[in-house]
């Protein structure tokens, strides 16, 4: 190699660092680039009407955050007065946990287990734990105010994109060679509408769950059907995790009437969570965007190893875009026309 091939091949190194020290800020702009994707949809569907562009994102923006604001008024205040009934009854639940504690440790653990420190030995034990649990709370705190401040960014730069998104993709288009320009718009093109295909899967998605929990919690004769399926519904966003975090409220709506029925209801929403992990996505995202179902789990976990819930939060919308990149540029302009040479 000469010495302008080292220099290139430094170079080369020296931003692959860069960018991966830089990697959740890029996560962090890609989020506000599909974000304001989605969003341009809605706004060229309404300029099409017609409809002045700063108008049409006006009222796209106040279209979505109406549906925020009657998404949370059909959700918060029902749960607010079911968990005031919870709150009230823990004292007795409390009480009989406690009781529950002295039978064992009287009718069981003393006759056959005579070596078996008493309870308040084995809660003197926990305190160190309870300590390290106090310290952990503090950094999970440090956590929500950092995620909070991320997802203001990306709201500020998706808005930015949306208002007037031609400059900002001028200027990546001018990073490639000026004979190339051209094809980089129809590959951005064909990126913007794979990603308007993901979110009709991703709507045909949260359909299905929101019916199928409906119909689940109605059969087991839970409270607040409709608020528990539509929450339902919209965390099935975040693959994997959304699931899991809404089985919570119906069990805790749910443990007040009967501990079975909390018990069902878990092991209902595990069924849930199995369809959409391994057939519903796998199978939404092969029909919408034409991602292997092979391909779309593994992408998952890749991405959540890799860049954490970020990354598992749009592990799909960069896998469809990727895909898009290496069909492309990588095989068609450059692997398919590669021709043996001569000499070869």
């Amino acid at each position: 190699m000469n010495l302008g091939q080292w220099i290139g091949f430094v170079a080369l190194l020296v931003s692959v660092y860069v960018i991966w020290q830089v990697r959740q800020l890029l996560l962090l702009l890609f989020t506000a680039v599909v974000l304001a994707t989605v969003l341009n949809h809605l706004v060229q569907w309404l300029e099409q009407r017609p409809m002045k562009r700063l108008w049409a994102v006006v009222s796209t923006i106040s279209g979505l955050l109406i549906t925020l604001l009657v998404f949370f008024w059909l959700i918060v205040p029902p749960f607010v007065d079911q968990f005031q009934e919870l709150i009230d009854l823990l004292p007795t639940g409390w009480e009989q946990f406690q009781e529950g504690l002295v039978w064992i440790e009287e009718q069981i653990l003393e006759p056959y287990f005579p070596n078996i420190p008493d309870v308040n030995s084995l809660l003197e034990q926990f305190q160190p734990q309870m300590s390290d649990f106090l310290g952990r709370s503090v950094d999970f705190f440090s956590a929500s105010v950092e995620a909070a401040l991320s997802f203001l960014l990306v709201v500020v730069l998706s808005l930015m994109l949306l208002v007037n998104p031609q400059p900002y993709q001028d200027v990546f288009v001018r990073l490639f060679p000026s004979f190339y320009r051209r094809r980089i718009r129809e590959v951005l093109a064909r990126c913007e509408s794979a990603l308007g295909s993901w979110v009709v899967g991703a709507l045909i998605e949260m359909v299905f769950i929101s019916v199928l929990s409906a119909l689940g919690l109605w059969i087991l004769g839970v409270k607040l059907v409709l608020a528990h399926a539509l929450l339902a519904g919209v965390l099935n966003f975040i693959p994997n995790i959304g699931p899991t975090l809404s089985v919570i409220f119906p069990m805790a709506v749910a443990l007040p009437d009967s501990p079975w029925k909390a018990v069902a209801v878990l092991v209902f929403y595990i069924v849930i969570q199995q369809i959409e992990s391994y057939w519903l996505t796998p199978t939404v995202m092969a029909k919408q965007v034409s991602l292997l179902p092979a391909i779309t789990l593994t992408v998952q976990i890749f991405f959540a190893s890799v860049f954490g819930f970020l990354g598992l939060l749009i592990a799909l919308p960069l896998a469809v875009v990727a895909k898009i990149w290496l069909e492309e540029v990588l095989l068609k302009d450059i692997l398919d026309p590669w021709q043996p040479s001569e000499d070869g």
